[in-house]
């Protein structure tokens, strides 16, 4: 039986890795006022610009609507659907999920639909989501694909350190980083997803400092329990994100692919955040 794998937008992956292994997403939406997008209707140069003029935008889940179209175009065929969505504390996309999953089985009774947390959102969602669709592509059964993902789960992480911490204040999505809110211009925190929310790994003085000690942690994960994959995530500095890659690579001795961290995860973080989304080849957790 074929299965296929569903995500959302803020996943953030490679577009031609999306379509080899037949990725479908489902878009969360922006709104500047009275003018509202999806998520992938917009590029990250044209959404950051409109951002420095028009200030910070809204961000909003797929619409019951939305996720019901995706998910029913392919239980109707018979598809076994595996939906792997950014964190419930960060969204309500997998509440609606679940939601649309119990209409479509009240009309399709033999639908077997998986839903999972992945309890992250950018590459460390995006990881676990390929790797689900790599198990579904060797012909694995939909309890194997979810298992593939919830594993890779436990094998990845997300560190990443914000320009500021305005973004994340404003936006509510600081979680366990909200300690830091009164002592924001004596240091820098390295930031992470634990527990599907925000939380700090450690904080220091300088942002050289900083980027220093994200590799460091990333390359002790690494040594101690291998590497699966890497990427440098960055909102709107590539040129500092190729040199937090050339960083790395130096230590790790693999070429590091860079990937764009797009609106909606954006306009939570800020302009200028830098990141490191990786997972090894044993449990971490």
């Amino acid at each position: 039986m074929s299965i296929r794998i569903l995500t959302d937008s803020t996943s953030y992956i490679n577009e031609e890795i999306r379509k080899e292994l037949d990725i479908r997403v489902v878009p969360l939406g922006l709104s500047f006022g009275n003018e509202s997008f999806k998520e992938t209707e917009i590029d990250n140069e044209t959404f950051y610009e409109m951002m420095s003029q028009k200030g910070i935008p809204t961000s909003s889940q797929p619409s019951v609507g939305d996720l019901e179209n995706e998910m029913r175009s392919m239980v109707e065929k018979g598809i076994h659907l595996c939906c792997i969505f950014l964190s419930s504390e960060m969204s309500g996309t997998f509440a609606t999920a679940q939601l649309v999953k119990k209409m479509l089985l009240e009309k399709y009774e033999n639908a077997k639909i998986a839903i999972i947390d992945s309890r992250s959102n950018c590459m460390q969602l995006g990881f676990s989501v390929i790797q689900a669709a790599r198990a579904a592509k060797e012909g694995m059964n939909l309890e194997q694909v979810m298992n593939s993902a919830l594993q890779n789960i436990k094998r990845s992480r997300f560190l990443f350190i914000p320009a500021n911490l305005n973004y994340l204040k404003k936006g509510g999505r600081i979680g366990g980083a909200g300690a830091l809110l009164g002592n924001l211009f004596k240091i820098i925190p390295i930031l992470t997803v634990e527990d599907g929310k925000t939380s700090v790994l450690m904080k220091v003085r300088t942002k050289g400092l900083a980027l220093r000690t994200m590799v460091d942690e990333a390359v002790k994960d690494i040594t101690q329990h291998g590497l699966g994959e890497i990427v440098v995530h960055h909102i709107n500095c590539k040129h500092e994100a190729k040199e937090l890659a050339e960083a790395i690579k130096e230590k790790l001795k693999v070429n590091i692919d860079i990937m764009d961290i797009g609106p909606v995860i954006g306009l939570h973080v800020g302009p200028g955040a830098l990141g490191i989304a990786y997972y090894t080849q044993q449990d971490m957790r």
